[in-house]
């Protein structure tokens, strides 16, 4: 094998060096490198072993693709097809100096293969080889006059180089073949701008407008080309010279509007952009395009969002019918911090467009940041009728209708998000729906319902702490399954160990396990993380006292819970008795 090797690199190291003493690619060079003709029987042994490599390569048996590939270059040193197969090899192993050797030997073989070019084209760019890619990109661009590719990496390489005059050459030579284009008119303007030679630039938008006479787009852009070069009245004259001949030209009219603005004549501007926007004439898609434009130069200024608020007001009230203006609107007033003034524009938007996924979404987060949970009922009881397949709509409607005490209707929502659910749909919003329920059937007092959607919560996302929590506590109330209780709660306050509630679970958990000394530990942890603003949490911290020993503690904890207004049965006994009864 490393004997086998070693040969092969002397090879390719030949191969090097033809290369090099020679320029890659020519046609002549490679009848020259080539001196021996396979007799058939050599022809078969090669073609036998290629195929069989290309099968290991696709079985991703690459040594034993990789040997059966020396093997036929044994038999011909001068094969392309292997040279341009073992070139990768040497590539993906990072040995970049005999893959660069294998592959110029595989041009210098077959130099009409294109994609051996191409390849070795990409492989010089890679290297930042930029003379030896130039070389073989100017070769292809003859060789393969139907492609282009080449072309346009030359006009890259060139300007790379800032060889500015290259690069027009290789722009007019592109012209000839596809002819005079805006792109390529643009590069070229820009080119000679580089080159400091402005009346040529000038030279060829006016071609270009010269070459396409109807075709107004062409005059408009020489006018913002004129505009944004100091030419104003030419600017303006090609501006007028448009909308003479197409009053609605819009590119003419916000080109026109530019102009006013930037030459301070604030009044005309906004008397143009009205009468492009404010135009029933003008589609939807257009007024959408050019509100984009104006937004994109007023952040450019740094501006003042009032008149782009204003133009939008004004253009909202003119066109009742269109949802995408407002969305829009919508989008820039929440991209300027003013979400609370998004809220009628994104009703309008959904009074229109009822499937407006996208509005409807925002208006919840908004309802949701406020808990307004009759705004999220309001917005989520359409919003599951019109997007069936949108779960977070059942889900914050859920839980409003929950806040609500509406129970029976938080059930049949969940129920039914559980319904439309899909493959894709992410198991942890199952499981939130299953959590939501479990918690209205311990409020109904179904216990044995609640406990199974606990369940069916955890199969969906045994890290579901919500589920967790609940669940353990529920348990730990009715004294039931302590050890169940106690490991899923333990699992909360691995995962927020700062989790008043979560720690007044776990405390509470191992109190009802007779743990007294640890549940101490505990709910002294529950107390410094809030859990002194919960009238629970402070009663069950009395409770926690009295069972390790500390009357006065326990009785101090039981009236600061009474007087935060404790609805506990036995609280006041427990004060009056100065001991713990239990519920």
């Amino acid at each position: 094998m490393k004997i086998r090797l070693l040969l092969l690199l002397m090879l390719v190291g030949m191969f090097a060096s033809c290369g090099s003493s020679r320029r890659v690619g020519k046609a002549d060079a490679a009848k020259s490198v080539r001196q021996t003709t396979l007799s058939p029987e050599q022809q078969r042994k090669y073609d036998y072993f290629f195929l069989e490599a290309t099968r290991l390569k696709v079985k991703r048996e690459y040594d034993a693709a990789f040997d059966l590939l020396k093997h036929c270059l044994s038999i011909d040193p001068y094969a392309a097809s292997a040279l341009y197969e073992i070139s990768q090899y040497y590539m993906f192993l990072k040995q970049v100096p005999q893959g660069q050797a294998a592959l110029e030997a595989a041009v210098v073989s077959e130099p009409d293969n294109y994609w051996y070019n191409q390849a070795l084209a990409s492989l010089y760019q890679q290297q930042n080889e930029q003379e030896k890619a130039i070389n073989i990109l100017e070769e292809m661009a003859d060789r393969f006059p139907a492609k282009r590719e080449s072309l346009f990496a030359l006009l890259d390489l060139y300007n790379q180089k800032q060889d500015y005059g290259k690069v027009i050459e290789t722009l007019d030579r592109l012209e000839d073949k596809i002819g005079k284009n805006e792109q390529l008119t643009m590069e070229k303007f820009r080119i000679y701008l580089q080159m400091k030679d402005d009346k040529k630039a000038f030279q060829e938008i006016e071609s270009l407008v010269e070459e396409y006479p109807m075709d107004m787009r062409y005059q408009v852009i020489l006018g913002d080309v004129y505009m944004q070069n100091g030419k104003q009245q030419e600017a303006y004259d090609m501006y007028q010279k448009v909308l003479a001949a197409e009053p609605d030209n819009v590119m003419a009219h916000f080109s026109l509007a530019s102009y006013y603005e930037q030459t301070g004549q604030r009044e005309l501007y906004k008397q143009q952009l009205d009468s492009l926007l404010l135009n029933k004439k003008v589609p939807a898609d257009t007024k959408l395009n050019v509100m984009r434009q104006v937004i994109a130069q007023n952040e450019q200024a740094e501006a003042d969002s009032t008149n782009v608020i204003s133009l939008f007001d004004r253009i909202i009230q003119q066109d009742t019918e269109d949802d995408q203006i407002p969305m829009l609107y919508a989008q820039y007033l929440w991209a300027k911090n003013r979400k609370e003034a998004s809220v009628p524009v994104l009703e309008r938007v959904v009074q229109i467009d009822p499937t407006n996924k996208a509005a409807r979404l925002m208006l919840l987060e908004i309802a949701v940041q406020k808990s307004d949970f009759e705004q999220v009922i309001k917005v989520c009881e359409p919003g599951i009728e019109v997007t069936p397949d949108a779960l977070e709509f059942y889900f914050y409607l859920a839980i409003a209708y929950n806040q609500a005490e509406r129970q029976d209707e938080a059930l049949a929502v969940c129920r039914k998000a559980l319904e439309n659910v899909t493959a894709d749909s992410k198991k942890e919003i199952l499981s939130d729906f299953y959590s939501i329920m479990g918690d209205i059937y311990h409020t109904k007092n179904q216990m044995t319902d609640a406990y199974n959607a606990y369940d069916s919560a955890l199969v969906y996302n045994p890290a579901n702490i919500g589920a967790l929590n609940n669940y353990a506590y529920y348990l730990s109330v009715e004294r039931r399954d302590l050890d169940k209780a106690e490991e899923m709660s333990y699992k909360t306050v691995k995962a927020e160990p700062s989790n008043a509630t979560f720690l007044d679970t776990y405390a509470w958990i191992l109190f009802e396990k007779g743990n007294y000394a640890e549940a101490r530990i505990y709910i002294d942890d529950a107390m410094k993380s809030d859990g002194e603003k919960s009238d629970v949490i402070v009663e069950h911290c009395g409770d926690i006292y009295y069972m390790t020993g500390d009357v006065d503690g326990a009785l101090k904890y039981w009236q600061q819970a009474l007087d935060m207004g404790s609805q506990s049965k036995t609280l006041k006994e427990k004060i009056k008795k100065k001991k713990y009864i239990p519920e």
